[in-house]
């Protein structure tokens, strides 16, 4: 039977590289992982091995570092963009680049002498989050004319300790949950959230800005939230991000629910008045959403595994 060639793509992934800028006695880092993905008229080295529109993943990741210098790492998307557009544009074969972006970040260590002190809402007193936990992540696809942006991040846990309840669910044979009146909330966000800059022609995005309004604004909805659903406390957190961003046209986020359950200390002739919980690592619920802006068409993938 005949076959022929679906979509194909290569490049270089994983590419580590941190870029130290001295500014006199302060230093500022930049620590990404960067993976390059070429596509274009790629079918001859398929069909017979000919390398002749072929370039080398070695010359992508030798590119990445080179850039770092050239061009610096103002930002993740930013020197995403720079590498796209080169890769599209220097080599006549390939007509889309896609790269994606790890960015892991480092924050200050304040010496004993700082002048600095602690800044918090006195109104909210029951969330957390795990400091510099999360990874904040990018994937930036060019075709030579348009642009796609989708930003995001993954891994920051977070939690309310009250202000959540679940119950009035759907019960059979099989359900032996309690209602809960007064539980722990808590889940590792991955998120992602797609610009609405496509083109050369309208202003860019300030990303660095955007990413940090954007993480403000998902942290205080969830703690800002009385929730009764984490489904509820998910459409709350895009719907603030797409209210507040007006360069951010969708958001999808995939929340597991870390389950902390009440310890039975009555063996132990002890009360236990919602203070001592086992944190549950699995098996977890899954909630996962898409938010957009009204009029807009979802465009990130529902599987965010990959991206």
């Amino acid at each position: 039977m005949p076959t022929i060639l679906g979509q194909n793509q290569y490049g270089k992934a994983e590419n580590r590289v941190v870029k130290i800028t001295r500014d006199g006695a302060t230093h500022h880092i930049k620590d990404l992982n960067v993976s390059v993905a070429l596509s274009g008229d790629m079918e001859e080295v398929h069909y017979s091995g000919s390398n002749a529109n072929v370039l080398p993943t070695d010359t992508t990741k030798n590119t990445v570092y080179a850039f770092a210098k050239e061009y610096g790492i103002e930002s993740a998307e930013q020197f995403g963009i720079h590498l796209a557009r080169h890769f599209v544009t220097s080599q006549e074969p390939i007509k889309t680049a896609r790269i994606r972006i790890e960015e892991y970040a480092w924050e200050r260590i304040e010496t004993s002498d700082a002048n600095s002190k602690f800044i918090g809402a006195d109104e909210v007193k029951h969330s957390f989050v795990r400091q510099g936990q999360e990874t904040r992540v990018t994937q930036i696809t060019y075709d030579g004319s348009s642009w796609e942006v989708i930003s995001g991040l993954k891994d920051l846990v977070v939690m309310n300790s009250t202000n959540s309840e679940f119950w009035g669910y759907v019960k059979d044979k099989y359900t032996t949950l309690q209602e809960a009146y007064d539980r722990i909330l808590a889940t590792q966000v991955s998120g992602r959230w797609r610009f609405n800059w496509t083109d050369d022609e309208q202003k860019m995005p300030n990303w660095e800005k955007s990413y940090e309004q954007v993480k403000k604004h998902m942290l205080q909805a969830f703690a800002e939230t009385y929730s009764l659903s984490l489904q509820q406390t998910l459409y709350q957190m895009g719907s603030r991000i797409i209210n507040s961003r007006s360069e951010i046209d969708e958001v999808r986020f995939s929340l597991p629910n870390k389950h902390h359950f009440l310890v039975d200390l009555e063996p132990f002739g002890l009360k236990n008045d919602n203070e001592v919980y086992y944190a549950a690592d699995r098996p977890y619920g899954l909630i996962e959403a898409t938010i957009l802006r009204d009029g807009c068409e979802a465009k990130i993938p529902v599987d965010l595994t990959n991206l």
